[in-house]
């Protein structure tokens, strides 16, 4: 008992401090599929509501895109770390994370207490993108714009906004968006204090393995043109130091298959994941 108390008492200045602020947190991963994972996820982000702060999520899915495609024998493929995206993929990727996913990470928040609405970036052209350049690979897009106001009018109601990642063109036709992406471009349209990628990694690794807990843009930077960090991990960085050029305060790595995580990573001295601050 005493242990949860100290816990309480840590987190207070934490509370008082980003109390009115808003954090976009990109969900995804194990805890985006693990039953225990999901329902403490739902808990953390309604806790955050409940102390004053404003989370807005951004969800994933690529997993659950992936089997639905096997399912129904549409042949899938990637081209730097983006999936090609005709008509046929682009409607699975719609019903996937518009539909299903969306809905029941609604239903996880409402199921702990909580209220969220579920969005989709084409709804009220929320989220604008236009098709990747340099690249063919169909009805993929990058964000050109995002409409805040949207976002800010569901938080200011007391909800809790549930975004997927699907875009409405310019145009006119739809586009899969890469969730860290969309992610990085809601945090920077809101001015937001945090943005948060939960990952299936400890966060950022150094020369040595070892997670790396603190650092600013010039030393993640400097991190990526090491080629100390490689592979998936790379384009996460980018996003976030794309957020931080935006106006985001802080950006965080964290693990998501740690219960609680995003109040440890938040709301403690330790932290556990690496933070990546503007300064």
């Amino acid at each position: 008992m005493m242990e949860k108390i100290e816990v309480l008492l840590e987190a207070l200045p934490y509370i008082k401090k980003f109390s009115g602020s808003t954090f976009v947190v990109k969900y995804g991963g194990a805890a985006l599929e693990e039953e225990r994972l999901k329902k403490e996820f739902a808990k953390d982000v309604v806790l955050l509501k409940y102390v004053g702060i404003n989370p807005v999520i951004v969800h994933g899915g690529g997993p659950q895109i992936e089997r639905m495609l096997i399912r129904l024998e549409i042949p899938t493929r990637f081209v730097d770390g983006l999936r090609v995206t005709d008509e046929r993929t682009l409607e699975v990727v719609e019903m996937v994370l518009s539909g299903s996913i969306n809905k029941r990470i609604v239903q996880a928040i409402h199921g702990v207490g909580g209220q969220a609405i579920g969005l989709s970036g084409k709804d009220g052209k929320l989220i604008l993108a236009e098709k990747i350049k340099g690249k063919d690979i169909g009805f993929v897009g990058d964000v050109v714009a995002v409409n805040g106001k949207i976002i800010k009018d569901i938080s200011a109601s007391g909800y809790i906004p549930v975004i997927a990642p699907v875009a409405a063109g310019t145009d006119g036709n739809g586009y899969n968006v890469n969730a860290d992406t969309a992610a990085g471009s809601v945090a920077k349209a809101l001015a937001a204090e945090k943005l948060i990628l939960l990952t299936d990694v400890p966060g950022i690794l150094g020369a040595d393995l070892k997670t790396i807990s603190t650092m600013n843009r010039e030393e993640a930077e400097k991190l990526v043109k090491s080629d100390t960090v490689k592979g998936g991990m790379i384009p996460k960085i980018t996003c976030c130091l794309d957020a931080l050029r935006g106006g985001v305060k802080k950006t965080h790595i964290i693990d998501g298959r740690v219960p609680h995580a995003l109040l440890v990573e938040v709301l403690t001295d330790s932290g556990i994941g690496t933070q990546i601050a503007g300064e």
